[in-house]
């Protein structure tokens, strides 16, 4: 007997006739004698229409009823599953994230997730009830209702599994697994068996949508085994697991892309001690993250170029943030530019094997693709290109390390 947490998205639960669906597939996996717990986000589309309804109300709403609004979206779909897992003849319950209790700090709109009380939720497993529980959400210290944050159900997921000591983690998606790159750019793309924590971490945080990334932080840490299935195939899905688990690592396991980059310029920004915590410190005060980070030699002593990228959602609050700060910042010229985007190739391999960011340069190179920006860390190596060149810059890439299928 094992005992496994699965968890279904949206589209999974988008109407009656899915949720009908999965629930055929819990009980298969009751019915192989194991323990389950179900973690369900809402209905697709549905958290939008309920986001919608807050902001038409008012633009300044209060988070702790946002909260309280937007998680009702869950509510409706873990009732509904277990209605049909009943009339399936299998027992099961609902448990929204208060009545687990699922432990949150008190950040409404985007909580985390503290700890999970898990003693009833043992009793009721070890009797053969199926736990379907509320994704996306908990209690806060000021016992309201609390959300994670877009994606946070697969963060629930993997905090119930954690908690419940599970061996495995399901995660259900529109894919059957995790790919050395997107499969719509690539046809020759090829499905991972494994993969590590710290490779999906990566690639989750450069563009991959497999997996929100505070997932796959929170699996990392907690050591909870996570497969990735398909909601509409029972082929086996790609495990994401501890780096030891893997006998042979590829020297890169993946490329990954992300079109939602947008990069600022300033030009000649003062060369003096402080000139860097002047322009990154308001940005970091307005809640804005910078990513890749380039400072050009100073050719005088006097004045320097910047350049760094940002997601583009924030490109506007960065540019007026920036703008309001000139007189102090004192740079001759802002310059932005939304039509870029930052490939990444990513593999644990990388830290036994040179060339690898040679290889990467080489590869755009023939293909008459400039590079904007590089970045490194110990198992990745991004840059940043003209978006018109994504697909093409993907193909040579994939092609470059080897990862096309035969």
């Amino acid at each position: 007997m094992a005992r496994i947490v699965q968890k279904f998205g949206g589209t999974s639960v988008a109407n009656t006739d899915r949720i009908k669906a999965v629930a055929l597939r819990v009980k298969a996996e009751v019915d192989s004698g194991n323990q389950v717990a179900v973690v369900l986000s809402a209905m697709s589309g549905e958290t939008n229409k309920l986001v919608e309804y807050v902001t038409s109300i008012s633009k300044l709403y209060d988070a702790r009823e946002y909260d309280a609004i937007v998680a009702t979206g869950e509510q409706v779909t873990i009732g509904l599953l277990a209605i049909a897992l009943q009339d399936l003849g299998v027992s099961a319950r609902s448990w929204l994230g208060w009545q687990v209790p699922i432990h949150t700090d008190g950040v409404h709109g985007k909580a985390r997730i503290e700890r999970v009380e898990t003693d009833e939720m043992n009793v009721r497993l070890e009797l053969g009830e199926v736990c379907v529980v509320a994704g996306f959400q908990g209690i806060g210290p000021d016992n309201r209702i609390t959300t994670l944050g877009r994606g946070g159900s697969d963060t629930s997921a993997v905090a119930l599994a954690a908690a419940l000591n599970a061996d495995r983690c399901d995660i259900y998606t529109d894919v059957d697994g995790v790919y050395t790159t997107d499969p719509r750019i690539t046809p020759k793309a090829r499905k991972l068996e494994k993969i590590s924590y710290e490779e999906m971490l990566e690639m989750a945080s450069v563009g991959a949508k497999v997996l929100q990334t505070r997932s796959v932080e929170l699996a990392m840490k907690q050591k909870v085994r996570v497969q990735v299935r398909s909601s509409y195939n029972d082929e086996p899905g790609t495990l994401v697991v501890d780096e030891d688990e893997i006998v042979e690592q590829e020297l890169v396991s993946g490329i990954a892309y992300s079109r939602d980059e947008a990069k600022i310029t300033l030009v000649a920004v003062p060369d003096q001690p402080g000139s860097a915590a002047a322009i990154f410190g308001p940005l970091a005060d307005n809640g804005i993250n910078v990513d890749m980070i380039v400072q050009n030699i100073s050719q005088d002593n006097h004045a320097t170029d910047m350049t760094f990228t940002l997601p583009i959602a924030d490109l506007d609050r960065a540019v007026a943030t920036l703008e309001g700060n000139r007189d102090v910042l004192q740079y001759r010229e802002l310059r932005s530019d939304k039509d870029v985007t930052k490939l990444s190739v990513i593999g644990v391999g990388m830290r036994s094997h040179a060339g690898v960011a040679q290889r990467m340069f080489t590869a755009l190179a023939d293909k008459g693709i400039n590079i904007q920006v590089i970045s490194t860390s110990e198992i990745k190596v991004s840059v940043l290109i003209a978006e018109e060149y994504t697909e093409l810059a993907v193909r040579a890439l994939h092609t470059a390390y080897g990862l096309d299928s035969d």
